[in-house]
């Protein structure tokens, strides 16, 4: 589901962008004072268990592979805004470091998974969840249908972008530019995949994340997307420096567990469709596969111009989570999953000595 560099036109990009910055927008407005307060610990947390949970890889009819989001477990802790800023920031770190997912096409990613993501996963918990206690097992079962109705919303947005390209981008001689199958190919074959194994994997996540913090710290799920308190003293939050840390420690202790499992996400073979390469385009063998995967629907003859140019605009340091000094697939996995969750607790670390300094400069300066 992450959108490559290259299978979208630059108006396309452009377009998507312009519709995540006024969400991206409100999401900093809304979460940044709240950065030094115990939000901050669970908002690394969040981003780096979406982070981790992505890299999980799991086989797909027509041989392709998916991912589950975290992205009901996330909007559930966090609440929708919240959450959106947490999966960007893991996006945009997965892009930057690692190659999962494009530059120019990290607005179309962000507002797929991220923006749609969490809004659709809000509204489905607050309807389902009503007002159940907070360790109902009806908000257990609504966050599982929040992960799963968001996973599959965000398949369907990506489905549709890569499928309206060959419709409006093509050469003088009706090649497609960019992403060369077109809505009645590229619908089906994201579909079929997410309403099975990746949605049924997103709603044992958000369901088992929410089963368990039911059980051990129901506390943290008595927040803004509870729908059973109204905070809105954030004063009355712990401070990130002192609880908030504390608070988060038991999620910090099991992620790190889960990351040594990370190398399971190498043992699915096979590509995401939508995320091969410029290079398998021409190579018979990786046609081959594409074309299996795409309904039997060969692909063009030759590699879509757009698509090669686009692709080599940015080279992750990283590109597969395989750090080029590590020479064991699994090790340079479980390593980058380390990194790519230490870049992000850096990040929100680092915006929340921004607005914290930011606060006292206005404090001083106001009279």
């Amino acid at each position: 589901m992450h959108i490559p560099d290259g299978y979208l036109s630059p108006s396309t990009c452009a377009a998507l962008y312009g519709a995540a910055l006024p969400f991206w927008y409100g999401a900093f407005a809304r979460v940044k004072r709240l950065l030094n307060t115990r939000l901050v610990p669970l908002l690394a947390v969040a981003s780096a268990f979406c982070f981790v949970l992505m890299m999980f890889n799991i086989p797909l009819p027509g041989g392709t592979t998916g991912h589950a989001m975290g992205v009901g477990a996330a909007t559930v802790v966090l609440g929708p805004w919240a959450a959106m800023l947490s999966l960007s920031i893991a996006l945009l770190i997965q892009a930057l470091f690692f190659g999962d997912g494009g530059i120019t096409t990290l607005g179309a990613n962000c507002f797929n998974m991220a923006i749609v993501g969490s809004l659709v996963a809000y509204l489905v918990y607050r309807v389902v969840a009503g007002k159940a206690l907070l360790t109902s097992s009806r908000r257990t079962m609504a966050a599982a249908l929040a992960g799963y109705a968001a996973i599959n919303a965000s398949a369907f947005l990506t489905a549709c972008e890569l499928g309206i390209q060959p419709l409006f981008f093509k050469d003088a001689t009706g090649a497609p530019l960019y992403a060369p199958y077109s809505l009645h190919i590229a619908i089906p074959a994201m579909m079929i995949g997410h309403f099975t194994f990746a949605g049924v994997a997103e709603l044992l996540a958000s369901g088992g994340v929410v089963a368990y913090l039911q059980r051990t710290n129901p506390a943290l799920l008595d927040y803004r997307a509870s729908g059973q308190t109204n905070r809105d003293d954030d004063a009355a939050l712990p401070s990130a420096s002192g609880s908030g840390w504390r608070l988060a420690r038991p999620l910090w202790i099991r992620l790190a567990l889960f990351m040594l499992l990370t190398p399971l996400g190498i043992v699915a073979a096979g590509t995401a469709w939508g995320e091969w390469s410029a290079s398998d385009f021409a190579d018979q063998d990786k046609r081959q596969e594409i074309a299996v995967a795409s309904g039997n629907v060969a692909l063009p003859a030759e590699q879509p111009r757009g698509l090669q140019r686009l692709s080599s605009l940015w080279s992750a340091p990283f590109p597969q989570y395989a750090p080029p000094f590590v020479h064991r697939p699994a090790f340079g996995y479980v390593m980058s999953a380390m990194f790519g969750s230490g870049l992000i607790t850096g990040c929100f670390l680092l915006m929340g000595w921004v607005f914290v300094r930011r606060e006292k400069a206005a404090a001083k300066g106001s009279p």
